[in-house]
Formats: structure tokens, sequence, C-alpha cells
């Protein structure tokens, strides 16, 4: 389960009345009463994914303890979770008598619904049961008890997990009042007592779904997983037990496959229409005059010396945005360019609202720098923070304002290293959170799959609204132990439970390869032929010299023996 600081989310889903106290969002089948209710101290991104694909499924959901203080303790990071539990007690007495009532518990940060509220309570029917709790591969949280778990039939997952499950409202009011609990213990070790005991498993009738035939817990099982489709519909498929999960929970370190995930579940993406979600909590600037434009500040960062740097600052420039709602942040760390920068910021600082511009002889650090940019944006009240890095060639001048538009709280635009696989993104993370290739990588750099992916890692060129920054339990620093910059924003933000996004829906640019650049030379980037040979052939290739290839093109002869066709750009002269 996600939970930061006092943040925490939990879900009861009722078949049955809708509470009368509670308000009510979402749809109700014509046949069949359902309610969801969470609870949910904080509305982050996870959260809104869950009643996102709660409404899609017409499954109607209330909502408890909004605002509210989480006295369950930490439980990313440790035991707890109790809270959870009186709460679910709470809100089941007023159906402690009802033996009918269908009532199903999942967690919300971490949870995305996959079927409809009739698939659920009909695949629960099939269990023949009283209570069935999910079931994962790991006995948490004391692998003490581990040989007093029943064997799991046909190699299924053997011990509970409490993130979610199912069953009538009058046996779950019997088990959630078994016996007090503190809001600090824990609440999957509180349900693991009572399975394990033999007399309470027969009196309530409970089972697990060793299977994942309603749950689907992906700590450890992210390997039976696929995406697969039903029309427009996306789905899971375990390929272990042959069975379509209804509900799928990324517990434990699972959440960034439940990500991946959720970029396809509730017809987030199918085959034909591409990215549906893509469209949904747009915003436009079309009809604003450009005094109402959002208030901007823009992050440029020159970490090292960098090939093409004079594309660069021109393509800076160049951004369709209004210059007068930008205030620009320059960090330049490379002596190299002092000089260029200089005249840069000369010639168009006075074009911007404002400019803050530290040099290299300031000898501030690159973390340092970043978080100073952050810092800039809460002074100058800006709406959203827009980082670029010197190796970002920003080749779509509309960027920011289409950026804007998207409406994401983090969204990078995909850049490629031209004829390579190197992005600016990243689709999966090892354990130790570097690098790893989720199964859709290669399909999204290669433009195969289009649309906005959620991914744990972006770097270059993003950004980022001005809401995160200006709250403290969101706001974004560069610094998390020894990580670099990049590594530690990233890693800070998924702790935060903030949601980054990619976008491969346009053209957007392309990154350079600074890491071998060699400033030895009289014209340096004349050498970048092979590491940068994209942006080494538009400067100094003529536009017109692919036409020469043409087999039926007749290349001009001034004179026997001579060939006349374009080569070189007037650049190269210089």
């Amino acid at each position: 389960m996600t939970a930061f600081k006092t943040i925490v989310s939990l879900v009861f889903v009722i078949a049955g009345f809708v509470l009368a106290d509670e308000s009510e969002t979402g749809g109700k089948p014509d046949n069949l009463d359902f309610l969801v209710i969470t609870v949910a101290t904080n509305e982050t991104d996870g959260y809104n994914r869950f009643m996102r694909s709660a409404k899609l499924y017409t499954i109607p959901v209330k909502v408890l303890g909004m605002g509210e203080v989480w006295k369950g303790g930490d439980v990313k990071r440790t035991v707890g979770g109790g809270h959870k539990v009186n709460l679910l007690k709470k809100a089941l007495e007023e159906y402690k008598d009802d033996k009918e009532k269908i009532v199903a518990f999942t967690d919300s940060y971490d949870v995305i619904f996959a079927g409809s509220p009739e698939k659920i309570i009909q695949q629960f029917k099939t269990f023949q049961a009283r209570v069935v709790f999910s079931a994962e591969g790991f006995c948490w949280p004391d692998q003490n008890l581990a040989d007093q778990y029943p064997a799991a039939p046909l190699r299924g997952k053997r011990f509970l997990n409490s993130g979610g499950f199912i069953g009538y409202a009058s046996d779950l009011y019997e088990i959630v009042s078994h016996k007090e609990i503190d809001d600090s213990d824990d609440d999957q070790l509180y349900y693991t007592l009572i399975y394990l005991d033999a007399g309470l498993r027969d009196k309530f009738q409970m089972k697990l779904d060793h299977r994942a035939e309603i749950f689907q817990n992906l700590n450890g099982a992210v390997s039976d997983i696929e995406i697969r489709f039903r029309g427009k519909e996306a789905y899971v498929q375990n390929t272990a037990y042959k069975t379509v999960p209804l509900i799928v929970h990324g517990n434990g370190p699972a959440k960034l496959a439940l990500n991946t995930l959720g970029n396809y579940l509730a017809y987030s993406w199918n085959e034909e229409d591409g990215c549906t979600a893509c469209w949904e909590d747009m915003k436009s600037l079309e009809k604003k005059e450009e005094a109402e434009y959002p208030v901007v500040v823009m992050g440029v960062f020159i970490g090292a010396p960098t090939p093409f740097l004079e594309e660069f600052l021109t393509k800076i420039s160049g951004i369709t945005y209004p210059k007068r709602r930008i205030h620009l942040f320059i960090h330049n760390n490379a002596e190299y360019h002092s000089k260029q920068i200089e005249e840069f910021v000369k010639e168009v600082g006075p074009l911007y609202k404002s400019v803050k511009f530290i040099r290299h002889t300031d000898d501030i650090k690159e973390w340092h720098s970043r978080n100073l940019a952050i810092e800039e944006c809460v002074q100058k009240k800006c709406d959203y923070y827009f980082n670029v890095d010197a190796v970002a060639q920003i080749d779509n001048p509309h960027i920011l304002k289409l950026l804007i538009e998207q409406n994401r709280p983090i969204v990078a635009p995909m850049m490629i290293r031209p004829y390579k696989a190197w992005s600016n993104f990243w689709g999966s993370l090892t354990s130790d959170g570097f690098y790893a290739r989720s199964f859709d990588y290669m399909d999204i750099v290669q433009n195969t799959k289009k649309g906005l992916w959620n991914v744990p890692y972006i770097s270059g060129c993003y950004l980022v609204q001005g809401y995160l920054i200006h709250n403290p339990e969101t706001k974004p620093s560069y610094i998390n132990g020894l990580l670099d910059p990049d590594m530690a924003f990233c890693t800070n933000m998924r702790e935060k439970d903030v949601f980054m996004y990619v976008s491969n829906r346009l053209n957007w640019g392309h990154l350079i390869n600074n890491e071998e650049f060699d400033t030895s030379h009289l014209h340096n980037e004349m050498w970048e032929i092979f590491n940068n040979r994209w942006d080494w052939e538009l400067r100094y290739l003529h536009p017109n010299y692919s036409h020469s290839l043409d087999p039926n093109k007749t290349v001009e002869q001034p004179c026997p023996d001579v060939f006349w066709f374009p080569l070189f750009f007037c650049k190269i002269h210089q």
C-alpha cells in the first residue's frame, strides 16, 4: 500500500444501500446496488487513478476521511494500518446484521479496477465462501507464521494479503469486531491471525483467492502478467493460472508495475484509438490573452561542455510562448560556454519577465542550482516550472504551450538520441532504483505506440505544475542521499506518490550526446559527425544534399569531368 506521512487510502466496496451521510460519485448499474466507500486522507495521483477506473466501470464511490489525519503509521516502510480496520468497523455497523449484503474492501492509492461490479460479485460467488481474501507469495509481516498456513491448492499463492477482500457484511463486521486493534497496529497481521485460527476460519467460511480470480497482487507476480485486449478494453491476463483478475493491486515494490499497467487498463489505451486517456482533463490556452497566460519559471542548465549549444539557445529563445510570462533561470557550469551564455543573456534577457543567471565562477553545485530554480518558482509564485538541460534540443517551438495544455502533474516530452534507443525516460527500474526496460519501452521509443505514459524516471526536459511546488508535502527536491540530482528528483516524486509522464504524441525534439565532446579543436562540432550525426548534418550539410543521391537526377557538369552538386552548408566555411 502506498502512503507518505499523513496520507493513506482504503476502499470499502459495498453491494447494498448507499450510506446517507457521505457524498457519492460515479454511476450505478440499473440492476445492481453497488457502492465503493474509500477512505483517503489526500487526493494523490494514485487515488485519482483509482477513482477514474471506478467511474469507468460504473462503480459508485464514497470518500471518508478526506482531509483528516492518518493514524495508521507509515505503512509504506513498516507495519501499520490498524486505522483501516477501525474505520471499516465503524462503516459496517449499519450492516452488521445483514447476511446478504456483499462487501468488498480494497486499498486505493495502488489499485485499479479492471472489471464491472457484476463480474466481481459473480466471481466471488463461485468461491462458495462467506469471505475471500486476496493472496500473495510472501508471508508479511511475520514470516514465522508461514508454516501455520494451510497448503495452497494448484500451486496458488499461499499467504493472505489484506489489500483486498470480499464477503458478506455480517461476517466482515464480526471479523473487524473480533478484538480491539490500535490504529498503529498492523491490519494484515490482524486478519492473518484470524485466518490461521482454524475455528474462526471455518466459522467465517474464509478462503484465499489463491489463483487471482478476483484480486491480483503484483508483488512477486509481475512476470505472470500480460496486458491483452478484448476489443478496445485492455485486461490483465494471469498466464500462470490462466485467470483474468478484476482488481489489480500494486502492493509493496510492485507499484511501478501497476503504473505501467495503468497506462492501458480502464480504457486508457487501445490498439485502435491509441491513447484515449490523453484527451482527459486537458486545458486550452487558445482563448486567453497573452497577459492571462500562466507564469512559468524556465530553468536552463548547462552542466558540461555540450556540442551544438548555439542551436540549443536559438531554440530556447524561439519557444512560442509570451516571454513576458517567463522568468528565465540559467545556470552555466561550463567555463567553455561562458562567453556564449553571457552574450545570450545580454541579447535576449531583456525580453523575459526576469532573468536569474548563475555563472560557473559562482561555484554552485548542480543539485543546489536546481533547488534554487525551484525556490525561484516559489518566490515568483509560478504556475509552472519548465526544466530544460543543454542536451535537450527543442525542435517543436510550441512545446511549452502544448505541455501546459496536456495538464499533468509532471510531463516530459519524449526525446531520444537520433538513431539510438537512448531516451530521456526509463520504462521501469531495477530493485535498487536504476534503469530497467519495460515491456513496451521500445514500442514507445520507436513511436509504434503513441500516448502519454506513466514512467518512473524522466530527465532533460520536463514541466512541473506549480501546485506541487507550492505544497510542502509535494515540493520537488534534487537531494536524496548520494543520488545524482535527476535520480534524486524522480525518487522523491515517486515517494510522494506524484506521477511523472512522458509524451510521444508529437515530435518534440531530440537529445545531444555530450559525453565524449572533445573541446581541444578549433571547430569542435566539426568532429561530432559520429557522436551527433543528426545535428552535424543539420548544421553542415546543404539542405539539398540528398537530392544529389537521386539516381534519376541529372547532376550538373559545368565542364567535362567536373560535377556540380550541393554538399555543404555555408556554415562549414566559417
